[in-house]
């Protein structure tokens, strides 16, 4: 009777191991399946698009021999808003969310690479950053299992530190491009929230920061928010904004603009150009 128990509980174990280790089963298949319908079309040999009114066709199709992959040019860092690494990769692999990422890290410092970098994952949504306007066309998608409110984890620090190493230099991605979600959607995202050491970042090489300095002003006669724009945001929403840029670089979420905002906006914005710095006048 003893080793009928022993047996039927080693047997439990089993399929309590195998329904974990294929709870994903059904998903990784739809993307195997979906990522080779991609290669497929990838590898195709590219045909002539008819015209009938003004377009001749050319006889034979003629490849050119110099080319490669599109790479990404921005990272894009959220926070989750959920309550679990577990809850946001079961959101990321149901269909009808339609929302992804490349890469979640969890609290305890695991990193999932949902997604190859070079296919476009929906994690921006309609966003905007500089001149760029289909962000999740040019961006790879972090998000960090976070609830919104909470400071991030020091592990999950220390995997993204590592996962931005390997992505800047694989890509080349320049350092003023690691932007948050509320930086490309300010009338929309609060992520990554403000605990999010993005000084510490930029330290590392990801993202632009400043020292303080009273004497490094804007010039008087560059707005606030032409200023705001120099730097990336989109300002048709000024305040929200002014919101999304002081929760990044200063760590506080009100509309205010002191001279002390000012003072940093100007050196994001001579980091980003290289432009000559600008001193008060009389300092």
């Amino acid at each position: 009777m003893k080793i009928f128990l022993k047996i039927n509980f080693f047997f439990l174990l089993i399929l309590i191991f195998a329904c974990n280790n294929f709870q994903y089963k059904a998903t990784n298949q739809f993307y195997k399946q979906q990522a080779a319908s991609f290669i497929k079309e990838i590898a195709a040999v590219p045909f002539p698009v008819l015209d009938s009114i003004n377009n001749i066709n050319a006889p034979q199709w003629v490849g050119t021999t110099n080319f490669d992959l599109r790479k990404p040019n921005f990272v894009v860092i959220h926070h989750t808003a959920q309550n679990s690494c577990e809850e946001t990769l079961r959101t990321f692999t149901l269909e009808r969310t339609k929302v992804s990422a490349h890469y979640v890290i969890c609290k305890d410092g695991t990193v999932h690479h949902m997604l190859n970098d070079y296919f476009r994952a929906w994690h921006g949504g309609v966003a905007k950053w500089g001149n760029a306007t289909d962000i999740n066309s040019s961006s790879i998608g972090i998000e960090i299992d976070n609830n919104g409110i909470e400071p991030f984890e020091p592990k999950q620090i220390s995997s993204l530190m590592n996962l931005l190493l390997t992505l800047k230099n694989k890509y080349k991605i320049p350092e003023t491009n690691f932007i948050g979600h509320a930086d490309i959607a300010p009338t929309r995202k609060n992520d990554p929230n403000i605990h999010f050491p993005w000084a510490l970042l930029a330290k590392k090489g990801f993202g632009v920061w400043y020292e303080p300095d009273a004497n490094f002003t804007l010039p008087n006669n560059l707005t606030v928010p032409y200023a705001l724009a120099l730097v990336g945001y989109d300002v048709k929403d000024t305040t929200a904004a002014i919101i999304a840029f002081k929760r990044h670089f200063r760590q506080d979420s009100t509309a205010l603009v002191t001279e002390a905002d000012k003072s940093v906006m100007a050196q994001i914005i001579q980091k980003k150009l290289g432009l000559p710095e600008v001193k008060a006048v009389g300092k």
